[in-house]
């Protein structure tokens, strides 16, 4: 379900109606941070509103037993601290791409207190760090930047390098929404927040993720300072994943750089005329070989 069919309510009423879903997982979002300050009332409409109607046909669909709402690492009030966000602190996202997704979680925790609990389905909010990986090619987001530069053999304009945030390939917190989802399915006291990021040593600097492109691209790449002056971004983000770690014993498998280097290497092959999904596959496979392995090893 994309975001804008989160906002047609009938619409979403008759696929539930159709499809019956036992498990659900809410990921349609405006999710951009400057798109935000452009478009305030549509990132609200889609991020609040949409959260509001995909619970409210959860509500009146008597199939559904477990529900995990994605929002992201930036939900809660940013003291800037270098030891990471814990689930129990305050949500209070500043600009308002951060602050709609934190109007979600609010928004979840009404409907499982009114509605959900007392109905035997379990819901849990799922708060990510940033993601990588490719065919992400949305605007002012690093990555995509470093490869459109790259691409144009152009310097790769890096807005805030000090910034430091949780970077993972999507893979990481994918695998984390399917654990969540299936572990509350089976035991429903174990729904809740969950916080899903990477080690400490894969929270970097924007400077030192750009500099890893470079490096994984080669063909000369480059990065340049490039400030410009736009809205208020964080400068430091850093999630303390020690809950989902203990209580479903989830942990992050690819480093930084391997998500980098897989980002590239996804890149490339498209480029050079590869089948873009036969590739994402390829990925997949690799990634939960990887976890069974190491969760049997």
């Amino acid at each position: 379900m994309c975001a804008r069919g989160s906002r047609d309510l009938e619409h979403l009423r008759q696929v539930f109606r159709d499809t019956k879903p036992e498990i659900v997982f809410h990921l349609a979002a405006q999710p951009l941070v400057r798109a935000s300050y452009r478009d305030p009332a549509g990132t609200y409409s889609t991020n609040v509103m949409g959260t509001v109607h995909l619970l409210e046909c959860v509500r009146s669909c008597g199939s559904v037993q477990s529900v995990v709402n994605v929002t992201t690492d930036k939900v809660y009030r940013n003291l800037e601290r270098a030891d990471g966000f814990r689930e129990d602190d305050v949500l209070d996202g500043y600009e308002p791409y951060a602050n709609s997704k934190s109007c979600s979680e609010l928004i979840a925790g009404a409907y499982v207190r009114s509605f959900l609990r007392e109905r035997g389905v379990a819901a849990s909010t799922a708060r990510a760090g940033n993601v990588i990986g490719g065919g992400d090619m949305a605007a002012d987001r690093i990555l995509p930047d470093c490869i459109r530069a790259a691409e144009r053999g152009q310097a790769i304009p890096v807005r805030n390098p000090r910034s430091v945030r949780p970077y993972q390939h999507v893979l990481e917190p994918l695998s984390a929404y399917l654990l969540i989802a299936k572990a509350q399915y089976e035991a429903p006291e174990k729904a809740g927040a969950y916080n899903v990021g990477p080690n400490a040593e894969d929270c970097l600097a924007t400077g030192e993720l750009a500099e890893l492109f470079c490096r994984c691209w080669g063909e000369g790449a480059r990065w340049t300072a490039a400030p410009d002056g736009g809205p208020h971004e964080a400068g430091y983000l850093r999630l303390d994943c020690a809950k989902i770690k203990s209580a479903l014993g989830w942990t992050p498998l690819w480093s930084a750089r391997l998500a980098v280097e897989q980002t590239v290497a996804w890149t490339k092959a498209v480029l050079a005329g590869e089948d873009a999904g036969e590739i994402a596959r390829s990925q997949i496979r690799a990634y939960f070989t990887e976890l069974e392995e190491k969760q049997h090893g």
